[in-house]
C-alpha cells in the first residue's frame, strides 16, 4: 500500500520533498523481505511467538523471548503469503524503477518467484505456521494470488500475468472492506483503471479470445470496484455504516485501519475517473471524481481531529491526541535515558502507569473510536490505542493527494 501510494502520487510527493522519505521508508521493508526469501521456494513468514511475546512488555533492545523462525516451503506452502510478499515486491518495484534500476529488477525476480512459488505450491500459510493462525488467520489465498498477477502486469506488462486473473474467471462480488485478508478490493480498482484507460477492448465479442476473456472480466472487477465505492459514498445498495460523526466504521478491531483503505481507493478512483472524464453510476445517482475526493477528505479531517472528540488520531498532530498507546516502545523510558534492563515482567510496572507516554509515537495512528465515535485513551484498550502500520501506509498517498 505504501508503494501504492508512492507510484500514484509520485509527482505530488516530490512537490512536497516527501519522495525520498517514501523510498527509503518502502525499501527498509523490501531489504527485510529479501532476507526472508534466501531461496525461490522459501519465505520466513513469522519469528518470534505470539503468545510469549505477548505475555511480556519490553523495549525491543531488551526482548528476551525467544526468537523462532517460522518458513514455508515446498512440503509446507503458503499461498497467500507468498503471493502477497510477491504483491509487495512487485509494488515496490514500479516504485523504484525511475531511480534505482537495478534495485527494481532485483526486486522484480523476487516477486516473480514467489508467485510461481504461491501458484504451484497451494495452500493457506496457517497451516505451515500454526502459531499464526491464532492471530492473522487467512480466509484463503485466491485474492492474494490474483493481487500479485495484477501487480505483476502493471510492473511488466507482461500479458501472462493478465492471462492468469483473468483466467481464475472471478471478479471476487462486491467486498464489504479492502484488508489484509482480503486484497479483492486492491485487484478490482486495477482493473478498473485498465478498462478507463481503454488499455482492453471491452467490446470485443470473440469468444475464446484472450481479448475478450481479460476484458470482460476487467469490466466486471471495475463494476465491483463501484460498487465498494458506492457503499462508501452512501449511495449504494449496502452502504458501510458510519459513526453520529461521519467516520466509516467496519469493526470494532482497529477500525481505521479499513476506513483509511476505502479512503485511499476513493482518492485514487477519483485521479482515474477525472483522468478520463469519468463518473460513477450509483444506485442513489452519478457520483463525480470531485465528490470522492471530497469524501476522502472527509475521513482524513475526522481522523485529524474534526470529530465529536476534538482528538487527532494521529499521534503527535495537533494538541490532543492519545497520550497512552498501546505501544511497548512508546511507554517505557527510552534506553538512552535510563539503560536499566526492562524485564520480560518488569514492564508492566510501565504499562499500567497512568502518565502519558514518555516517548511521543509521532506519526503513528491508532485503532480509532468507536461505533458513537466513543474513545477510551487507555494502554489496554488495545482495540482503540494499537497503533499499526497498516493504518498508516494507504494514508501517505491520501495525504499526498490532498496536501
Amino acid at each position: 500500500m505504501l508503494s501504492w501510494s508512492t507510484v500514484d502520487m509520485r509527482a505530488k510527493l516530490e512537490a512536497k520533498k516527501e519522495l525520498s522519505n517514501a523510498l527509503e521508508a518502502i525499501k527498509w521493508g523490501t531489504d527485510y523481505l529479501i532476507k526472508a526469501h534466501p531461496h525461490p521456494n522459501v519465505l520466513y513468514g513469522q519469528v518470534g511467538d505470539g503468545k510469549s511475546d505477548h505475555d511480556c512488555w519490553e523495549r525491543p533492545e531488551d526482548m528476551d523471548t525467544p526468537r523462532t523462525v517460522y518458513k514455508i516451503d515446498d512440503q509446507n506452502p503458503g499461498s497467500d503469503l507468498a503471493a502477497e510478499t510477491a504483491a509487495a515486491f512487485a509494488a515496490a518495484s514500479t516504485a523504484f524503477a525511475p531511480v534505482n534500476h537495478d534495485y527494481a529488477s532485483k526486486l522484480l525476480t523476487h516477486a516473480k518467484q514467489l508467485f510461481d512459488f504461491a501458484r504451484n505450491h497451494n495452500g493457506v500459510y496457517q497451516q505451515s505456521i500454526t502459531g499464526a493462525g491464532e492471530f492473522y488467520s487467512s480466509s484463503g489465498y485466491k485474492d492474494e494470488l490474483v493481487w500479485a498477477a495484477s501487480w505483476l502486469y502493471r510492473t511488466t506488462g507482461n500479458k501472462e500475468f493478465l492471462d492468469f486473473v483473468s483466467e481464475q474467471n472471478d471478479d471476487g462480488g462486491t467486498r464489504t472492506m479492502f484488508s489484509w485478508d482480503d486484497k479483492y478490493v486492491g485487484v478490482q480498482v486495477l482493473a478498473a483503471k485498465l478498462v478507463l484507460e481503454g488499455k482492453l477492448n471491452v467490446n470485443d465479442n470473440y469468444n475464446y479470445n484472450y481479448k475478450y476473456s481479460a476484458a470482460t472480466w476487467a469490466k466486471d472487477m471495475k463494476t465491483q470496484a463501484e460498487r465498494f465505492i458506492c457503499n462508501c459514498l452512501q449511495k449504494g445498495d449496502n452502504n458501510v455504516k458510519k459513526t453520529p460523526g461521519g467516520l466509516l466504521w467496519f469493526l470494532k478491531w482497529n477500525n481505521l485501519q479499513y476506513t483509511t483503505t476505502a479512503t485511499f481507493v476513493a482518492t485514487v478512483y477519483s485521479d482515474y475517473l477525472a483522468a478520463h472524464n469519468a463518473s460513477v453510476h450509483c444506485p442513489s445517482g452519478l457520483v463525480q471524481p470531485s465528490e470522492l475526493l471530497s469524501f476522502a477528505r472527509s475521513q482524513v479531517d475526522y481522523i485529524l481531529g474534526s470529530n465529536p472528540k476534538k482528538m487527532s488520531y494521529m499521534v503527535g498532530f495537533e494538541s490532543n491526541y492519545p497520550t497512552h498507546v498501546h505501544h511497548r516502545g512508546a511507554s517505557i523510558v527510552s534506553i538512552k535515558q535510563d539503560p536499566t534492563h526492562v524485564s520480560c515482567k518488569g514492564g508492566f510496572v510501565w504499562f499500567y502507569k497512568n502518565s502519558s507516554d514518555p516517548n511521543v509515537l509521532v506519526g503513528a495512528i491508532v485503532g480509532g473510536p468507536d461505533q458513537n465515535d466513543g474513545y477510551t485513551d487507555s494502554r489496554s484498550n488495545f482495540e482503540m490505542a494499537e497503533p499499526t502500520i497498516v493504518t498508516t501506509a494507504p494514508l501517505v498517498g491520501v495525504l499526498a493527494r490532498l496536501a
